[in-house]
C-alpha cells in the first residue's frame, strides 16, 4: 500500500498488455506501464518478472538499460552431486525468495527522462498502517503530497514453456483427445509475475487493457478455411474485464484479435485469462424472474466449456443466476461489468477467482443424472461468485485480516445455500462444521487474527481459518441480533459493500478493527470481549451441564462447569501460550429452552461469567398441574382421536406436534411384532408422567462453538427427537441416545428412519446410530432393524416369517427418484457394514449381504447414475472385511501376525475380490463419472492389503499410475503404491521421474508431497523396521516424570524415525536418492511445491553437511611493539598442574623475560599394573619458550623446571560413591529407578520423610517401631554407597512397609496407602528383576584376575629405586635429547622432534624406576568391577584367536625374525604371514600378553634402532644395552599395541581407515555363523511361491527325474539346510555356498528357460538382497558398548579437557588452525563419539585410527614439547592403559587352567622381537 509505494518510489496507474499466443507453449508481446513517481530521487525502477525473457525496455520512448536476474532459476550450490549439501540449497532458496520480493527486473531511468512535477498538490491525510484510519474530520491536519508527471515504460518480452503462472494443455501420445488451451493458474504465490512484468502485490491495483492475438481455429489445417468459413470450434479468449471487440487480424486472416478493458482498479493477482476452442453458454435470467425490466438490470453472465462437455455444462451452471440475484439483492450491485465461468482441464486448484472471471476445473461439471456432486458443485461455484464482492473487490488490509475476507465470502455463500437447499441443510452443515472446529481447535491452532504477524498464513493453517471464520461470524450475527434493535449482519454487510463501491473504503481494504467498529456503530454492542475470545484468542470451551428440579423453590437448578482444553495444554508453556494466545475462560450469554410439562417452551438466558456456577431458572407451570390435566395435553389427545378417525386437518396438526404420528406400521399390532417394536414399561410411564418438564435444550440459538455435555433421561431425549422441529435438536438427541443403547432406543431410531417428515440427514444419522444397538446383549436388535429397513428396497421373502439373519437380500432395480431415500439407503448400507462381534469381526451374513448387493445391483431403469452408490457398497465391503481389533501377534515372533481366518471367511474374501474386480473391469468399458468406481476398487484393495488380508502387490497399481489415466485415478494408484515397498531403486526412480517431469502438475505435487509422508506411515506400519537400539536402556521403567517429558519423548520419537530412515539401506542409502534428489530440486523449471517437497525428503533421509562459515580475510599492518597484559589462564584440574602463573598470549611465540623459576610437580596418569610408559613423548618443553596449545594459548614454561614422575597405584582408581559398597552399576540403576517410581507415586506422601511423632501425631511410634525407615533415608543410604546389592535396598523397603503395617490398624488410610504403595513396588520390582536377569544372562562370566607377570630388572639400576625421577634442564632455549635406561623388550616409539638438529642442546637423562615392594599388585584385592560394557569383547577375541591359530600351524616354518615387520611400507611383501601378523596386532590391542619373554632381547645401538625402525621414525632417543637381569618384580611388561606397531597415519579421513594388510585379512577370513540371520534368510526365501520346489530334497520317483542323482552328485535343498543350521555350518560362507549349490544344481539339471530355472532365478534375486543385509559388516554390539564405555571414561578423565570439543579457531584466537590441520582431518572426542553412536566404524581399528589422529593433530599443531603436547602423549598412554585393561579382563575370562596361554601369546611375543 502507501508504505510500499513510498519505499518503491512509484506506483502504477495503468497497464496495457499485448500478447500473441502460440498453443505449442509460448507467448510473446509487450506491456506498457504508466508509472507515477512519488520520489524525486527515483532513478531505478524495480519490477517483478520471473520466467520471462525481456528483449528490450524503453522509458518515455528512450531506450533504457536493464538488468534481469531470476534467482530461483539460477540456484547453485557448492557441490550439486553431493546430496548432503541440501541444507545449503534450502538456505539459498530462502535467500532467492527474499531477493525475488525486491524484484527480478531493474530498469535504469535514462538521463533524458526527467522527473517533472505536474504542478498540482494533493492534500492527503497522514495515515498509520497500524490501525484503520478514521474518516477525515474538519480541522484535521493534512500534509501536501507532490505529484509527478507519469512515465510510460515499454517492455518487450516472451515466455516459453513456463512452469508457473500459465498452464498449456496440449494433446500427447497418452492423451490424444485433449483439446489445446492455455490459462492462468495460481500455481505459486508469485504466479502473476511469471507471465507479465508487474508489481506482484495484492495491494498494488491499477486499470488494465488487454489485447490477445490467437489463431482463428486450432484445427489441423486452418489454411484451408477461407475468411467466410466458420470453424465449428473457433478459438476464443476469455479475460478479466469487458470484451471491447473481436476482430480479424489486419495482416493475417488466420488470426483473431480480442481486446478487453478493465476499468475497475484490480491487482495483477486477480487478473486472469483463458484461450482455447471453448463452447459458450449464456446464463439467462429468464428462469429466475419473469420481469423483463429486472432482467435488464442483471449483469451479463457467460459460461464456457471445452467441446464435448456441453451437456454437463447445461446441467451444472444455470443455478448460478439465482446466486447472482440473491447477492445483488442482499448486498448491493455487482462490482464489475460481467462475470464469466470457464471450465478447463488440469488446473492446479479447484477454482481460481479473478476479476469478473472464475476459472474452474472440469471435475465440477456433472450430468443430469448426478445426485451427490450437485451439492459440491453448487457450493464451489456460488462461493466463486461471492468472492467478487469480498476477496477481489474488497481486500484484507494486512495478512492478519485475511480471516475476515475469507470468512465473509464463505458466510454470504452459506446464506445463499440456505435459500437454495433450505434452512435444515444450512443448520445441519453449521453443526457439522462446529464439531470439526471443536475437534481441531484443542491448542494446536493459532487465533484467527494475529496483528503482530505480517506474513501470509501457513498453508496448513489456512483450511482451519476458512472453517472457523464463517462460524465466528455466524455467532457474532446471532449476538448482534439480540443486542437492542439491531438486525445483525443484514445491515452491516450492505453498508460495507456500498462503501467499497462508492470509494469510501480506503483502497478497498478491510481490517478487523474497522469491521468491528462498523458492527459497534450499527448495533451499539460492545464487542471487545467477543473479539478477544473468538478472534484474537484460540481454543474452544467445553461445557458440562446438569439439571434438577427444586420443588420447594419451584425452579430448575442448572449446574454449569466450563473447561478450556487449549489453555490447559499450554498452562506451563509460556512461549507457546504467548504465540497461540489460548483463552483460559470464555464468557458470554447462552440461551436455554425448557419445554415444561404443558408442552410450552420457555427461553432463559444464562449469563456465564465464571468457570463454575449454579443457576436457578424459574419454573412457569404450577407443579400440581401435571401434563395429563393440562389443556394442551387434552387438546393433543382430542386431535389424535380425530386424526385416527380420518380427519385430514387433524392429522396434519398432529404431524406438526409429533414427528412420528401417522406411521401405519407402528399402529398395527401385528406389524409391531414383525418389527420387534419395544414399548415403555409401566414404571417408565410413571416416571415420565411425574416429570416436571419434557426436555431441556442447551444453546438453543446456536451461539457457541463449544462441546456441550448435558445429561437427561432417555425418555426426554426421545421427546426432543420426536417433537422438536429444529434439525440441530434432533441431531443432538440422536447423538445422546446412541450412548444409551436399549430396545426402546433401537425402535426409536428405526421409527426415525421410516418417518419421511424428518429431514433426510437426520434419518441418515439415526440409521448410523442403530449400530450401537447391534450388540449381543440386545440379540443384535439394531442389526435386525437395519435389515428390516433395507428389506424395503429388496424383493419380499417368500415366507413372511423368514429369519432376516439367514435371508438372501436380492435388491429391486434401482430407483433414485426420491433423493432423500437415496441418501438413507446409502446410510443403511454403511451402518450394516459397521456391525461387529465382540472379537471385532463382522458377521458373515453382513459380508454376504454386501456381496449380494454388488452381485445383483440393477440400474438399467434408473434415471440417475448409481456410481456413487456402488462406491458406497465397495467401501462398506472393505470395512466389513477388516477386523476392528488388532490381530493377535506371536509371542516368539511379534512381527508375524497370526492368520486365523476360517474357510468361510476366506471364501467370502475371494467372492469380494471377484466382485470388486468385475466392477473395475466394467468401469474400464463404461466409465463412471470421474472413474469413481475404479478409485473405490483401488481403495478396497489398499484397505485389505494394509490389514494383511491380501498381498500388497505394486504391480496392481503400476498401470494406473501412468499417463493416460484420469488424474484422480492416478492419484489413488500412487497412494496405494506408496504403501508398498516403493523405495526399491527401480520404483523410486520412477517415482522421482514422475515428480520431476509428469505432464500433470497435480500428480507431480501429490507424488512429491506423499513420498515423504508415506515413509512415516511405513515405519509406523512395521514395513520399515525401527533400528533404534532399545537394548541400550537397561531398565524399562518410568521415572515418574512423564508429564514433564512429553516434548522430549515426541522429539526422541521423531529422531528415532529419522535415524531409522537414514540407516535403512533401501531408503536412506538408496542410490536413487543420492543421485536424483538434488538435480530435481536444482532444475530451473522445477515446480515450487515439488522443490520444497524434495528438499523435505532429503532433509529426512540424508544427514545434511554443515556449511563452512564464510572466510573473512583481514589485512593487518606490520606489527608494532605493544605492551600487553595477557589474561590469566583459567584453572583446569588435570594431572599436570603447573603451579606458577603463566602468561597467555594469542598468536605465535614471543621472547619474554622469565621470572624466578618455580619447580612444579607433575603427576602422570596411572599406569596399568605399573606399566612402563613411553616417556620419550614426555620430553621437557623448551625452557623459556612459549608453546602454542590446542586452545590457542601461548604457555610460558619457566626455566629450571623439574618433572617428577610418580607411578600411581591401582587402588587409586576412582569409583562412584554410590558403588563404593560394592553395588554393581546394574543394581544401582535398578534401585534408583525403583526409588524414583516410588517418589512419583501418589501413595508415597506418607513415606517420603521420617516419622515425626509430634508432626504426625504418633507419640508412641518409636516405642512400637524400633527400626524406622523411610524413602529419604533409603535415598541417602543408596547415594552414600551403603548398599552392597539391590536386595539390601529391597530389604529396607520391605522394612518400611512392615513398620507401616505394624503401627497402623487395617482399614485406616495409612494402612490402605501402604498396601497400594507395596503393590506399586512389587510390580515395578518384578519387572526390574526380570530385566536384570535377562541382561545378566547375556553377559559373560567374569574370571578372577591372574597373577601379575615378573620381569627381570636391568643391571644398570641402582639397588634402591628412588620414588621419583628428576629431569634437569639447562638454561639454553632448545629441545633436549633424551637418553632412556630401560630393560626388557620395550620398543622405542618414533617421536618426531622439530629441534633434533640443534647440536648445542644439552642432553637430559631421564631415569625411570619403579617403586619397590611397598604395594604388591598381586596381593591387592581387585577394585570393584564396574561393568562398562567391555566384557562382551571376549567372543570376538576368541573367534579371532581360533582363526589365527589355524593359520599359525601351517605357517610356522615361514616365521622369520629378520625384522620384516618394520620394513618400509613400499618394500613390504604382502603375503599370508603379514596378514597373520596383523591378526596379532588385533590380539595385542584386545588383550595383553600373560607372560614375559623367556629372555630379554639383546641390546641394540642407536644406529641399529634407526635401521630397523619405520621410515617415519625420527628423533634422538638413545637406548642403552641392558645388563644381566636380576629377579626383581617390575611394574608390568609393555605390549605394543596396533597403533604403535604399524606406520603412523599421516592424515585422518572422514571415516575409519583400515591398514592395507588388515583389510586383506578381513576379506580372506570367514565370518562365524550367525544362526539367527541365516535362519531369517531361509524363512524369507521359503515365503516365496517360487521356493516351493527347493523346500525339500528331490525325490526321483515322485518328481519324475530318475537320473537326478546320476547328474547331481551333491544335492542340497532349503529344508536340509534348515536342519543343518544347528550343527553343520560354522561360517556364513559355508551357508552361502550351500544356497548357491541349490541354484547351481537346478540350472545344471534343468534346461534354460524352464520353470525350475525361472524359479531359481527369482529366488536367487531375493537371496542376494537378503544376504547383503545379513552379511552387512558392522561393529559388534559388544565392541560398540565397550568403546562407548571407554569414551565415557575418557571424557570424565581430567586429561581430556583439551580434546572434548571441536577446535573453534575464532573463539580460541588461532585462525591458522585449519590451514595446518585440514578440516576433514580434525578430530575430537565429541565427533568421535557421534561417529561411534552412528555406527560409522566397521571395526574398533577405525575408532583407534581416529583417536590416534586426534592425538597427532594436537602434537603436530602445538609441538611435542608444549604443554598440550605433553598432555596429548599422557592422554594417549591413558587410552592404551584403558584398552589393555579391557583386553586383560577378556583374556582372564577366556583362560582355562593349564590351557595353552603360552601358545596363544606366541604371536604377540613374536611381535616385539627386533631381530
Amino acid at each position: 500500500m502507501h508504505r510500499e509505494d513510498s519505499r518503491r518510489g512509484f506506483s502504477i496507474s495503468h497497464q496495457n498488455v499485448v500478447l500473441e499466443i502460440d498453443f505449442a507453449g509460448a507467448i510473446w508481446g509487450y506491456t506498457d506501464m504508466i508509472i507515477v513517481p512519488n520520489d524525486k530521487t527515483l532513478r531505478t525502477i524495480h519490477l517483478h518478472c520471473r520466467q520471462c525473457t525481456v528483449h528490450s525496455v524503453t522509458v518515455a520512448s528512450h531506450r533504457a538499460e536493464f538488468v534481469q536476474y531470476d534467482s530461483l532459476a539460477n540456484l547453485t550450490i557448492s557441490n550439486p552431486q553431493d546430496v548432503h549439501t541440501h541444507p545449503e540449497l534450502k538456505r539459498k532458496l530462502y535467500s532467492a525468495l527474499a531477493e525475488g520480493d525486491e524484484g527480478e527486473l531493474s530498469i535504469a531511468i535514462p538521463r533524458e527522462v526527467p522527473l517533472k512535477v505536474s504542478g498540482s498538490f494533493h492534500a492527503g491525510m497522514a495515515t498509520s498502517e497500524a490501525a484503520t484510519p478514521e474518516p477525515q474530520t474538519p480541522g484535521a491536519s493534512t500534509l501536501p503530497t507532490i505529484e509527478f508527471a507519469p512515465i510510460t515504460v515499454h517492455i518487450e518480452y516472451s515466455v516459453r514453456n513456463p512452469s508457473d503462472g500459465l498452464t498449456f494443455v496440449r494433446p500427447s501420445d497418452t492423451y490424444p483427445h485433449r483439446v489445446p488451451l492455455v490459462y492462468t493458474t495460481p500455481s505459486s504465490p508469485d504466479a502473476a509475475r511469471c507471465w507479465v512484468p508487474c508489481i506482484d502485490s495484492i495491494w498494488e491495483r491499477c486499470t488494465w487493457d488487454f489485447e490477445f492475438v490467437v489463431p482463428r481455429c486450432l484445427e489441423d489445417s486452418p489454411a484451408t478455411l477461407d475468411e467466410d468459413t466458420q470453424s465449428e470450434h473457433p478459438t476464443l479468449v476469455i479475460c478479466s474485464g469487458e470484451l471491447v471487440e473481436q476482430v480479424a487480424h489486419p495482416y493475417n486472416s488466420n488470426k483473431t484479435i480480442f481486446t478487453f478493458s478493465q476499468a475497475t482498479p484490480t491487482s495483477v493477482q486477480h487478473i486472469g485469462f483463458a484461450a482455447g476452442p471453448f463452447h459458450v453458454l449464456p446464463i439467462s435470467a429468464g428462469d429466475v424472474t419473469g420481469d423483463d425490466s429486472s432482467n435488464s438490470l442483471q449483469p451479463l453472465m457467460l459460461s464456457f466449456c471445452l467441446p464435448g462437455r456441453e451437456t454437463q455444462l447445461a446441467a451444472s451452471i444455470p443455478f448460478i443466476r439465482q446466486a447472482m440475484t440473491f447477492f445483488t439483492t442482499e448486498f448491493g450491485s455487482y462490482p464489475f461489468g460481467s462475470h464469466k465461468f470457464v471450465f478447463v482441464d488440469e488446473p492446479s486448484t479447484l477454482r481460481f477467482d479473478t476479476s469478473g472471471l472464475t476459472i474452474v476445473s472440469v471435475d465440477l461439471l456433472h450430468g443430469e443424472d448426478a445426485i451427490d456432486q450437485i451439492y459440491e458443485t453448487r457450493q464451489a461455484l456460488s462461493h466463486g461468485l461471492a468472492c467478487q464482492w469480498i476477496g477481489i473487490n474488497i481486500l484484507p488490509k494486512t495478512w492478519s485480516d485475511l480471516w475476515l475476507v475469507n470468512g465473509l465470502g464463505l458466510y454470504i455463500t452459506g446464506l445463499f445455500l440456505r435459500k437454495l437447499f433450505g434452512n435444515n441443510e444450512y443448520r445441519f452443515r453449521l453443526k457439522k462444521d462446529m464439531e470439526r472446529v471443536v475437534e481441531w481447535d484443542q491448542g494446536a491452532m493459532p487465533p484467527l487474527c494475529q496483528p503482530l504477524i505480517q506474513d501470509p498464513p501457513d498453508s496448513a493453517v489456512l483450511p482451519f481459518v476458512n472453517l472457523k471464520s464463517p462460524l465466528v461470524l455466524h455467532i457474532l450475527d446471532r449476538r448482534l441480533c439480540k443486542s437492542g434493535t439491531s438486525l445483525g449482519f443484514s445491515r452491516v454487510l450492505p453498508k460495507l459493500f456500498l462503501s467499497a463501491i462508492s470509494g469510501e473504503l480506503l483502497h478497498n481494504t478491510l481490517s478487523t478493527s474497522h469491521f468491528l467498529r462498523t458492527c459497534r456503530k450499527v448495533s451499539g454492542a460492545d464487542l471487545t470481549s467477543f473479539a478477544d475470545q473468538w478472534i484474537y484468542g484460540s481454543g474452544c470451551p467445553t461445557f458440562g451441564f446438569s439439571a434438577s428440579f427444586n420443588r420447594k423453590k419451584m425452579a430448575v437448578e442448572i449446574t454449569m462447569r466450563q473447561d478450556a482444553p487449549a489453555w490447559k495444554g499450554y498452562e506451563h508453556d509460556d512461549v507457546r501460550r504467548t504465540l497461540l494466545n489460548p483463552v483460559p475462560f470464555f464468557e458470554g450469554q447462552m440461551t436455554i429452552r425448557i419445554h415444561e410439562a404443558d408442552g410450552t417452551p420457555y427461553e432463559h438466558v444464562l449469563d456465564i461469567r465464571s468457570p463454575f456456577k449454579r443457576y436457578e431458572v424459574p419454573f412457569n407451570t404450577k407443579y400440581k398441574r401435571v401434563r395429563r390435566n393440562t389443556k394442551r395435553y387434552l387438546a393433543r389427545q382430542a386431535a389424535a382421536q380425530a386424526a385416527a378417525e380420518g380427519d385430514a386437518e387433524a392429522a396434519e396438526a398432529m404431524g406438526m406436534v409429533d414427528m412420528g404420528f401417522g406411521l401405519e406400521i407402528w399402529e398395527k399390532e401385528k406389524e409391531r411384532e414383525n418389527w420387534k417394536v419395544a414399548d415403555w414399561t409401566e414404571d417408565d410411564e410413571q416416571v415420565m408422567s411425574g416429570a416436571t418438564y419434557e426436555w431441556i435444550r442447551m444453546d438453543a440459538d446456536f451461539e457457541w462453538i463449544a462441546t456441550i455435555e448435558f445429561t437427561q433421561p432417555d425418555f426426554m431425549w426421545v421427546s426432543q427427537l420426536q417433537r422438536d422441529r429444529d434439525v440441530v435438536a434432533q441431531l443432538e438427541a440422536v447423538r445422546a441416545l446412541s450412548n444409551m443403547p436399549n430396545a426402546i432406543v433401537s425402535s426409536t431410531f428405526t421409527k426415525t428412519v421410516l418417518v419421511t417428515n424428518y429431514f433426510y440427514r437426520v434419518r441418515c444419522e439415526a440409521a448410523l446410530a442403530l449400530v450401537t444397538c447391534a450388540q449381543q446383549q440386545l440379540d443384535f436388535l439394531g442389526l435386525f432393524h437395519l435389515f428390516k429397513l433395507f428389506l424395503r428396497y429388496c424383493y419380499d421373502p417368500d415366507d413372511p416369517q423368514q429369519d432376516l439373519f439367514t435371508h438372501s437380500y436380492v435388491p429391486r432395480p434401482n430407483d433414485f427418484s426420491d433423493i432423500a431415500e437415496y441418501f438413507v439407503r446409502r446410510a443403511i448400507v454403511k451402518a450394516i457394514s459397521q456391525v461387529r462381534f465382540a472379537n471385532g469381526k463382522c458377521p458373515t451374513i453382513v459380508r454376504q449381504f454386501l456381496i449380494d448387493q454388488l452381485k445383483y445391483n440393477d440400474n438399467t431403469a434408473n434415471s440417475h447414475t448409481d456410481a456413487f452408490y456402488i462406491c458406497t457398497i465397495i467401501s462398506a465391503l472393505a470395512c466389513a472385511s477388516v477386523s476392528t481389533i488388532p490381530p493377535e501377534r506371536g509371542e516368539l515372533f511379534p512381527t508375524e501376525v497370526k492368520n486365523d481366518q476360517t474357510y468361510e471367511e476366506a471364501n467370502l474374501l475371494r467372492q469380494s475380490l471377484s466382485e470388486v474386480d468385475r466392477y473395475r473391469s466394467m468401469d474400464r468399458l463404461i466409465p463412471s463419472p470421474h472413474n469413481v468406481v475404479t478409485i473405490a476398487t483401488l481403495e478396497f484393495r489398499l484397505v485389505l492389503s494394509v490389514a494383511g488380508l491380501i498381498l500388497n502387490d505394486p504391480r496392481v497399481y503400476f498401470p494406473l499410475t501412468r499417463e493416460g489415466n484420469f488424474t484422480q485415478v492416478r492419484v489413488a494408484a500412487f497412494d496405494a503404491l506408496f504403501l508398498t515397498k516403493w523405495y526399491t531403486p527401480k520404483i523410486m526412480r520412477y517415482i522421482l521421474a514422475v515428480a520431476a517431469g509428469d505432464s500433470s502438475r497435480t500428480v507431480r505435487r501429490h507424488v512429491a508431497r506423499n513420498a515423504c509422508q508415506s515413509l512415516a506411515l511405513l515405519v509406523s506400519m512395521g514395513e520399515l523396521k525401527n533400528t533404534a537400539k532399545e537394548s541400550e536402556s537397561l531398565l524399562i521403567e518410568e521415572d515418574g516424570s512423564v508429564q514433564d517429558k512429553i516434548k522430549e519423548t515426541k522429539k526422541s520419537e521423531v529422531d528415532s524415525l529419522v535415524r531409522t530412515l537414514r540407516k535403512d539401506k533401501e531408503v536412506g542409502k538408496n542410490e536413487m536418492v543420492r543421485e536424483f534428489l538434488l538435480p530435481i530440486a536444482l532444475a530451473p523449471d522445477a515446480d515450487q511445491d515439488v522443490r520444497w517437497s524434495i528438499i523435505k525428503l532429503a532433509d529426512v533421509l540424508v544427514r545434511g553437511a554443515e556449511e563452512a562459515p564464510p572466510k573473512l580475510s583481514i589485512h593487518l599492518p606490520p606489527p608494532t611493539p605493544v605492551t600487553e597484559i595477557p589474561p590469566p589462564l583459567p584453572t583446569v584440574k588435570i594431572p599436570l598442574p603447573l603451579k606458577p602463573s603463566r602468561a597467555i598470549k594469542s598468536g605465535g611465540p614471543r621472547n619474554t623475560p622469565v621470572s624466578t623459576p618455580i619447580t612444579p610437580k607433575i603427576r602422570l596418569a596411572p599406569f596399568a599394573h605399573g606399566e612402563v610408559t613411553n616417556l620419550a613423548s614426555l620430553s621437557s618443553p623448551v625452557v623459556g619458550q612459549p608453546t602454542t596449545t590446542k586452545l590457542g594459548c601461548a604457555v610460558q614454561t619457566p626455566a629450571g623446571t623439574k618433572i617428577k614422575v610418580k607411578p600411581k597405584n591401582k587402588e587409586a582408581k576412582a569409583v562412584p560413591k554410590a558403588q563404593s559398597g560394592g553395588m554393581t552399576s546394574f543394581d544401582l540403576k535398578a534401585c534408583r529407578t525403583a526409588l524414583q517410581k516410588l517418589k512419583s507415586s501418589k501413595h508415597s506422601k506418607l513415606f517420603l520423610q521420617p516419622v515425626d511423632p509430634v508432626r504426625d501425631r504418633a507419640p508412641n511410634y518409636f516405642e512400637i517401631i524400633k527400626n524406622p525407615m523411610d524413602i529419604s533415608t533409603m535415598n541417602a543410604k543408596l547415594e552414600a554407597g551403603m548398599y552392597k546389592e539391590r536386595f539390601a535396598f529391597e530389604g529396607d523397603l520391605r522394612l518400611m512397609i512392615r513398620n507401616a503395617k505394624t503401627y497402623n490398624m487395617p482399614g485406616t488410610f495409612a494402612y490402605n496407602e501402604t498396601l497400594a504403595l507395596e503393590s506399586v513396588f512389587d510390580k515395578s520390582w518384578a519387572r526390574i528383576n526380570n530385566t536384570i536377569d535377562m541382561k545378566s544372562a547375556n553377559q559373560p562370566k567374569l574370571m578372577p584376575p591372574p597373577p601379575l607377570p615378573i620381569q627381570a630388572k636391568t643391571a644398570t639400576a641402582p639397588a634402591k629405586a628412588p620414588a621419583t625421577s628428576s629431569v634437569s634442564t639447562g638454561t639454553a632455549v632448545a629441545t633436549p635429547s633424551l637418553k632412556l635406561k630401560i630393560g626388557g623388550n620395550l620398543t622405542p616409539r618414533a617421536t618426531p622432534s622439530t629441534h633434533s638438529n640443534n647440536k648445542t642442546t644439552p642432553k637430559t637423562v631421564i631415569t625411570v624406576k619403579p617403586k619397590g615392594r611397598k604395594s604388591k599388585p598381586a596381593d591387592t584385592a581387585p577394585a570393584p568391577v564396574v561393568d562398562d560394557g567391555s566384557f562382551d569383547l571376549l567372543e570376538e577375541v576368541i573367534a579371532i584367536e581360533k582363526e589365527k591359530e589355524k593359520m599359525v600351524a601351517s605357517k610356522k616354518q615361514r616365521t622369520s625374525a629378520a625384522g620384516s615387520e618394520f620394513a618400509a611400507p613400499g618394500k613390504r611383501k604382502k603375503d599370508l604371514l603379514d596378514e597373520l601378523e596383523d591378526d596379532d596386532e588385533i590380539l595385542a590391542l584386545a588383550s595383553p600378553s600373560k607372560k614375559p619373554s623367556k629372555s630379554p632381547q639383546p641390546g641394540l645401538t642407536e644406529k641399529e634402532v634407526r635401521a630397523t625402525s619405520p621410515a617415519k621414525f625420527s628423533g634422538s632417543i638413545k637406548i642403552k644395552k641392558p645388563s644381566m637381569p636380576t629377579l626383581e618384580p617390575v611394574a608390568s611388561q609393555e605390549v605394543k599395541p596396533l597403533a604403535e606397531s604399524r606406520q603412523p597415519l599421516v592424515k585422518g579421513k572422514e571415516r575409519e581407515v583400515m591398514p592395507p594388510a588388515l583389510t586383506t585379512t578381513y576379506i580372506a577370513s570367514e565370518t562365524p555363523i550367525n544362526k539367527a540371520k541365516a535362519r531369517e534368510v531361509l524363512k524369507s526365501l521359503l515365503r516365496l511361491p517360487e521356493a516351493a520346489i527347493f523346500s525339500r530334497p528331490v525325490d526321483p520317483l515322485q518328481d519324475g527325474c530318475p537320473t537326478y542323482f546320476e547328474e547331481i552328485k551333491n544335492p542340497m535343498d532349503f529344508g536340509t539346510m534348515m536342519q543343518n543350521l544347528s550343527s553343520k555350518y560354522s561360517t556364513m560362507e559355508e551357508f552361502s555356498r550351500d544356497v548357491e549349490l541349490v541354484f547351481n544344481n537346478c540350472r545344471l539339471f534343468n534346461p534354460p528357460t524352464t520353470y525350475p530355472v525361472q524359479c531359481a532365478d527369482a529366488v536367487e534375486r531375493v537371496f542376494k538382497r537378503e544376504w547383503s543385509r545379513a552379511a552387512e559388516k558392522k561393529m559388534a554390539w559388544s565392541e560398540k558398548r565397550s568403546l562407548q564405555s571407554l569414551m565415557t571414561t575418557l571424557v570424565k578423565d581430567p586429561l581430556s579437557f583439551v580434546f572434548r570439543e571441536p577446535v573453534d579457531p575464532v573463539a580460541l584466537g588461532i585462525p591458522q588452525y585449519h590451514d595446518i590441520i585440514p578440516r576433514k582431518d580434525a578430530r575430537d572426542l565429541r565427533t568421535i563419539r557421534q561417529k561411534l553412536d552412528a555406527d560409522k566404524y566397521e571395526a574398533p581399528e577405525g575408532w583407534e585410527a581416529d583417536v590416534d589422529l586426534m592425538i597427532r593433530n594436537a602434537i603436530h599443531f602445538n609441538g611435542e614439547e608444549s604443554e598440550v603436547g605433553q598432555i596429548a602423549v599422557a592422554f594417549r598412554n591413558r587410552i592404551k592403559e584403558l584398552r589393555m585393561q579391557q583386553g586383560l579382563k577378556k583374556r582372564k575370562e577366556s583362560e582355562k587352567p593349564g590351557g595353552g596361554g603360552v601358545d596363544r601369546d606366541q604371536p604377540t611375543t613374536k611381535k616385539v622381537k627386533l631381530g
